[in-house]
C-alpha cells in the first residue's frame, strides 16, 4: 500500500512539472506574440502617418505576416490595437482598412489634448507627491540622454512615460484615463513633431519649465507650459501638415 501512495506521488509530480512546463511555455509564447504585435503597431503607425498607406486601404493580413515575418495571430492583434487607437477600420466581411483623420479632425483633437492635459498639470501641481517629483526628475533625465545621443524612439518613448506621470498625479482616476485614450489616438502625430528640426530639443525645454512648475507648486503655471508644451497650432500645426502631406506624396 505504501509503494502504491510512493508511484502514485511520483505520477502525480511528473504529471504536475508537466504542466508547469507547459504553462511556462504557454505563457513565454503568449508574451513572445504579444511583443511582436505591439512591434507591428509601431511599424504599421509609421507607415500609416508617413503615407505608404492612404486613407481607406485595405491592410492584408496574409501579405503583412510575411512582411514582417510572422503568424498572422500577432498581426490580428496589432489590427486590434491600431482599431482601438482609431487608425483603422474593422468591416465585417471586408476587411481592416486605414482611417486617417482629417487636417480639421487633428486640430480638433490636439485642442482637446492640450486642454485635458493642462487640466492634469493644474490639478497635479497641487496634488503631486515627493515620489511624483522624482519619477518626473528621472523621466527628464533619460529624456536629455535621448537628445544629446539624438535618440529620437527613445526620446518619445520617455516622454510618454512624463505624461502619464502627471495624469496619475493628478488624482482623478476619470481625467487620466481620458487623457490616456486621447494620448493613445495622436500618438503616431505627436511622435511625428519629434522629427521637426529643432524640435526634439525645444520639447525638452518645455519639460523642464513643466518640471520647475510642479517643484514650485504654481498650478496655474504648470497648466499653461503643458498646454503650450502639447497644443498644435499656428505654425507647429502648418510643419505637422507639410511633414505629413510631404511623406505621402
Amino acid at each position: 500500500m505504501i509503494f502504491t501512495y510512493f508511484v502514485f506521488t511520483v505520477k502525480f509530480f511528473v504529471y504536475n512539472n508537466a504542466n508547469v512546463a507547459f504553462y511556462a511555455e504557454y505563457r513565454n509564447d503568449n508574451n513572445m506574440e504579444m511583443i511582436l504585435a505591439n512591434t507591428i503597431v509601431q511599424e504599421l503607425e509609421q507607415l500609416i502617418v508617413i503615407g505608404e498607406f492612404s486613407d481607406g486601404d485595405r491592410l492584408d493580413e496574409i501579405k503583412l505576416a510575411e512582411r514582417f515575418g510572422v503568424s498572422r495571430t500577432p498581426v490580428r492583434e496589432a489590427f486590434q490595437k491600431l482599431e482601438s487607437s482609431g487608425l483603422v477600420e474593422h468591416l465585417p466581411r471586408r476587411g481592416v482598412f486605414v482611417r486617417h483623420p482629417s487636417a480639421v479632425e487633428l486640430l480638433e483633437m490636439f485642442e482637446v489634448m492640450a486642454e485635458l492635459e493642462s487640466f492634469c498639470a493644474r490639478l497635479a501641481a497641487m496634488r503631486i507627491t515627493k515620489d511624483g517629483i522624482r519619477q518626473l526628475e528621472e523621466a527628464n533625465k533619460t529624456c536629455q540622454v535621448a537628445v544629446e545621443n539624438d535618440d529620437y524612439d527613445h526620446y518619445y518613448k520617455e516622454n510618454e512615460r512624463f505624461h502619464h506621470i502627471i495624469y496619475r498625479q493628478s488624482g482623478n482616476r476619470f481625467l487620466e484615463d481620458e487623457a490616456s485614450r486621447l494620448h493613445k489616438r495622436l500618438k503616431p502625430y505627436r511622435r511625428m513633431q519629434l522629427y521637426l528640426r529643432g524640435r526634439l530639443e525645444q520639447s525638452m525645454k518645455e519639460h523642464e519649465a513643466v518640471l520647475q512648475a510642479f517643484k514650485d507648486g504654481d498650478s496655474v503655471k504648470a497648466g499653461k507650459e503643458l498646454k503650450d508644451h502639447v497644443a498644435v497650432q499656428g505654425e507647429k500645426f502648418h510643419h505637422l501638415l507639410a511633414s505629413m502631406k510631404k511623406n505621402s506624396e
